[in-house]
């Protein structure tokens, strides 16, 4: 269309040029002729033998043409015959002039034509490329489109998949069966055709389908269930023939199709023709997988979380001879997938995986690898360089309960019904004997709800009991009761409560043969799905009457849990006052927290809106002001939980033994100590040598109130009573003994927190595989500013020949090199932490 275009306007513009000519009679040209007007002319001859006088006047004239005065300056008229008296003339009145023929050049008439011939050309030019693409298109919808694995790119390995031991292990024997087939077969046996991995969607499979292809060292061909069927009829049989066609060449090979229940759904009527291209494809793919043609050396892998629509034909042995199940990972299982996901995160001292992982039952692997993503996105959004245990507790939070919506305005009517509501929950779920521990309290709108109620059971659940289930309706049903005790009425906020109650207790009833009334017989209709190849009509399998039982045992066990959370709430009414109003005041509350309002314990200091805890008032220069004696005396001991230990004197030999652990592991990593690793962490995160002895008692007075403190007290006098020291005001001796136990604890429990965390650091670097650390030492030589990797060894005076244990010795000396250069730069401008 540009070409079009430009010839367009080219064409226009030659045409343009011509200049406007007016036509005069004979009489007004002889006229002009005497007068002397005419400068030039360009006599043309047309084909009938005449002439005509193109003009140029000296200046120009008016002339009356159409009814109004025109300038004119170039004129044309028709001479008739041309002879020598008239060139005599012309010579004579000083025209000069010169002839041209009448006929149009040919280029001329090929710019008239021009613009149409480039139409035309362009039309089929089109048209051809239109015809070409097509037939392509139609040749190439026969290929499969699958992917081979490419040897350059980094490999996925089994060191990369954790919390699936078992599917490991049965994926390893098909790998060693494709590597060293003559063992087998010397045995007389034969190698699986096909490995089904079936579970829930995250868990890993496609992940261990990865992983297979980097551990097998056999081409791996890897498709999805979607790229089989087309519209065109025939084409997802076609494209499964090439498939296992392309496959055979390469044997012994691994092909993995992922979503298998895309293809793979059960042949039946539905509601659709018994006879459509899908099932040609299925059926080709039962043929190729076990037909008359043995395709020795390919395994079929193939990964779907809907084992229950796939056809039997594709089950049965001699196809898919192994179904492996990759379920969701257990407590053990979910702290391994942690560990691999933070090999590459800096974490702080305080991070503790395996609480983490005791903190998600349910989690699946993609849930867990999101979680510290998010937790990392965090940390990035503070500036920080670690990702801390808050970091990933929020992130925790986040994906159970949503995103808080702080900018939703609620009125103070609806927060006060909305603390009730969630107080309800939260103190039902602590009177019931069964039910899971609160997690966290909060009416901060998240996600679509107006506050949430979270609970987090303290092991993974594979059974319920029916004890269980009940008092879980009842704790779902505490909000709506909470409400109707406080204000008498119900709002529309308890309307998702009803539902998971009333789906509970239907289960109950005609699942799992819960009720007393029906006794143990299965009822519930098995809802299928039309186009999953089932029955259109599903007949109820029970009377009416039955049906009528049913709804009234459903409405009995959710009535009776209604009234069994209203009655426990009225029995507590003081309790749940009092949380309604730690809400509304806090705006959440953890599950300790809640523990303490149950008790009666008052609460510490509510935390700063940035989630901060509360810290002692600081002076203009940024430290901290001790309270006074007086203060101190005043105050009474808090019944706040005491830090473990804190009541042990400390064994001076652990704590030399500890400090040689720990210097030891900090060496292994290319520290000079271990002091030296914790001057290069973030913050004064620990305590590892004992301040200078106070010389007068105010000085003592002020650091014991902050040793207390630092060491987790809530006062002085909890310290002394947990350390059972009896503390007087005017007793130094006693003071000081109190200074002294409290810095050697302090000091003890900093040294654990820094052997633990270059234990963390430690396995961290041995758990990242070969490519891993030859990457992050690529990367790091960038960051550092040398030229090339043997320049960074030289520097760091590492023998680096190529080894392993030479690029991982690499790797913790630049490591190292970098937090030195990251801590200089901050000590050098301490008000970039600001």
């Amino acid at each position: 269309m540009l070409l079009l275009m430009g010839i367009l306007l080219f064409y226009l513009l030659l045409r343009g040029t011509d200049r406007p000519e007016w036509s005069v009679s004979y009489t007004e040209y002889r006229q002009l002729l005497e007068e002397g007007k005419i400068a030039s002319a360009t006599i043309v001859k047309s084909r009938f033998n005449d002439y005509e006088f193109h003009g140029v006047l000296k200046e120009p004239i008016t002339l009356i043409r159409d009814g109004r005065p025109r300038q004119v300056q170039y004129i044309v008229t028709k001479l008739g015959v041309l002879d020598a008296e008239t060139e005599k003339l012309w010579a004579e009145k000083g025209i000069t002039w010169t002839y041209e023929s009448g006929d149009n050049p040919w280029w001329d008439s090929l710019i008239s034509i021009l613009p149409w011939i480039a139409l035309i050309v362009i039309y089929f030019l089109l048209l051809q490329r239109m015809q070409v693409g097509a037939t392509r298109n139609i040749f190439s919808f026969s290929k499969a489109r699958f992917r081979v694995n490419d040897p350059s790119q980094p490999r996925v390995t089994f060191d990369d998949v954790a919390g699936a031991e078992e599917a490991k292990e049965e994926l390893r024997e098909i790998i060693e069966f494709l590597r060293n087939p003559e063992r087998f077969r010397a045995l007389g046996a034969k190698i699986p055709k096909g490995v089904l991995l079936v579970g829930p969607p995250g868990t890993g499979k496609t992940l261990l389908a990865r992983a297979v292809a980097g551990e097998a060292g056999v081409p791996f061909f890897s498709i999805s269930g979607a790229d089989f069927v087309e519209m065109f009829v025939g084409v997802g049989a076609a494209r499964v023939r090439d498939l296992f066609e392309q496959a055979k060449r390469h044997v012994p090979c691994i092909v993995f199709i992922d979503e298998l229940d895309a293809v793979g759904r059960q042949r039946g009527a539905g509601l659709g023709g018994g006879h459509d291209e899908r099932e040609q494809t299925l059926n080709q793919l039962l043929v190729e997988m076990d037909g008359f043609e043995q395709n020795s050396g390919i395994v079929v892998l193939a990964a779907t979380n809907r084992p229950d629509i796939l056809d039997p034909a594709l089950l049965r042995p001699g196809r898919f001879d192994r179904r492996i199940v990759v379920d969701l990972p257990d407590v053990r299982g979910r702290e391994q997938i942690l560990r691999v996901h933070t090999r590459r995160i800096p974490l702080a001292p305080d991070v503790n995986l395996s609480q983490l992982a005791k903190s998600t039952p349910g989690f699946a692997g993609a849930d867990l690898a999101n979680l510290v993503n998010e937790a990392a996105l965090l940390a990035a959004r503070r500036n920080s360089r670690f990702v801390t245990m808050k970091d990933l507790e929020d992130a925790r939070d986040k994906i159970l309960m949503g995103i808080e919506r702080r900018s939703l305005v609620l009125s103070e009517e609806e927060r006060r019904i909305t603390a009730y509501h969630e107080a309800g929950h939260a103190l039902v779920a602590k009177l019931l004997p069964t039910a899971d521990p609160i997690h966290k309290v909060t009416i901060i709108p998240r996600g679509r709800a107006l506050g949430v109620t979270a609970q987090l059971p303290e092991e993974d659940r594979y059974t319920l009991t029916k004890e269980y289930i009940e008092d879980r309706i009842v704790m779902i049903l505490g909000g709506r009761a909470a409400e109707k005790v406080v204000f008498n009425r119900i709002t529309t906020g308890a309307a998702n409560d009803l539902e998971q109650a009333t789906r509970l207790a239907r289960k109950m009833v005609c699942e799992w043969g819960m009720s007393d009334v029906l006794g143990p017989v299965a009822l519930s209709n098995r809802h299928e799905e039309v186009f999953l190849g089932r029955e259109i009509v599903q007949p109820r399998e029970y009377s009416e009457e039955t049906a009528q039982l049913i709804d009234a045992e459903i409405r009995r066990i959710v009535t009776e849990a209604t009234e069994k959370a209203e009655r426990l709430l009225r029995e507590n009414l003081e309790v749940l006052h009092r949380i309604a109003r730690a809400l509304l005041e806090r705006e959440s509350l953890s599950g300790e927290e809640l523990d303490q309002l149950i008790k009666g314990t008052p609460l510490s200091e509510p935390p700063h809106s940035d989630g901060s805890p509360s810290q002692m008032p600081t002076s203009h220069d940024g430290h901290p002001i001790p309270p006074t004696v007086e203060a101190l005396s005043e105050r009474e001991p808090t019944s706040s939980s005491i830090p473990l230990q804190a009541s042990r004197a400390v064994d001076p030999q652990n704590l030399a033994r500890l400090r040689q652990e720990a210097d030891q592991l900090a060496r292994q990593l290319g520290y000079p100590d271990a002091t030296e690793f914790a001057r290069q962490l973030p913050g004064d995160a620990f305590f590892l040598s004992p301040p200078m002895p106070p010389r007068s008692l105010e000085e003592l007075h002020a650091q014991v109130a902050s040793l207390a403190l630092q060491a987790g007290f809530a006062d002085v006098h909890h310290a002394a009573n947990a350390m059972d020291i009896s503390l007087k005001e005017e007793s130094e001796s006693s003071w000081r003994q109190l200074w002294k136990r409290l810095s050697e604890h302090l000091q003890y429990t900093s040294w654990e927190k820094l052997y633990q965390t270059l234990q963390n650091e430690q396995r961290r670097l041995q758990s990242m595989s070969l490519s891993e650390v030859q990457e992050a030492v690529q990367n790091l030589t960038y960051w550092l500013g040398y030229r090339n990797i043997d320049e960074a060894a030289r520097e760091l005076h590492i023998q680096h020949d190529g080894s392993e244990t030479a690029w991982r010795r690499l790797l913790v000396a630049m490591e190292a090199q970098l937090r030195k250069r990251r801590h200089s730069e901050e000590r050098a401008s301490p008000e970039a932490d600001s």
